[in-house]
């Protein structure tokens, strides 16, 4: 039973590997114009494991920048990962302590799209699952982001290949996905009132505060805008 879970975990992952083969790809070939190493590259997807936080690293050192400011702007970047992370333990408050670590060290924000619309469709989501969905995942950003590295010399310009467009197909995908599934079992009109005020929320954020603070506020009002509708 565990096996089954785990291999259909590592299935649903796979519309996440194909946009990491793109986006990983273009990560390395960008690290390669900072100075970075195949071998710090592999190390950087091993420890950080943080696609956009991995191209601001990549910006930061290629402008010198102090290690301590590094890390600073890396936390924020990455700080939207404290709401996924709590969402996700709730999905499995049955799970040990040791389980939900496992799982929330190895999130992002794919492999939770993905768990969103695994819910959708059966509350009941088996942790053994999201190990396949995380494992996959991680494994093939580690691997497409060295091999943008090792070949970055051939493409000293990533957009030229429309490789920075992957990313933003791979999330229409699974927003549609998990929309789908949602129109299942929330009207229509709920969800779009809840679309609305995350999108205006955002759009009205971000002219005073920087975008990554933009998305945790908005995130947070989508929430109370969810709480207030429903009946």
């Amino acid at each position: 039973m565990r096996k089954t879970m785990v291999r259909e975990g590592m299935l649903d992952a796979v519309p996440t590997v194909l946009g990491y083969a793109s986006i990983g790809l273009a990560c390395g070939i960008v690290s390669v114009n900072s100075g970075i190493s195949a071998l710090e590259m592999g190390l950087m997807s091993l420890l950080v494991y943080a696609g956009s936080a991995q191209f601001v690293m990549c910006a930061l050192i290629s402008a010198g920048a102090p290690l301590l400011s590094i890390g600073v702007t890396v936390f924020f970047v990455n700080l939207r990962h404290l709401l996924l992370s709590l969402h996700t333990a709730a999905l499995f408050q049955g799970n040990s302590l040791r389980s939900n670590l496992f799982i929330g060290s190895f999130l992002t924000d794919e492999s939770y799209g993905v768990l969103l619309r695994k819910h959708m469709e059966a509350p009941q989501v088996s942790p053994c699952w999201m190990y396949g969905n995380n494992m996959v995942s991680y494994i093939s950003w580690v691997v497409f982001t060295i091999l943008g590295n090792l070949i970055g010399g051939l493409f000293p310009n990533p957009e030229q290949l429309g490789l920075d467009f992957a990313l933003i197909a791979m999330f229409v995908g699974i927003f549609v996905g998990q929309l789908e599934a949602m129109s299942r079992h929330i009207s229509l009109k709920k969800i779009v009132l809840i679309l609305l005020g995350v999108f205006g929320a955002y759009m009205g954020l971000v002219m005073l505060v920087p975008a990554y603070i933009g998305v945790l506020i908005a995130t947070l009002i989508g929430c109370l805008v969810g709480v207030m509708i429903d009946e």
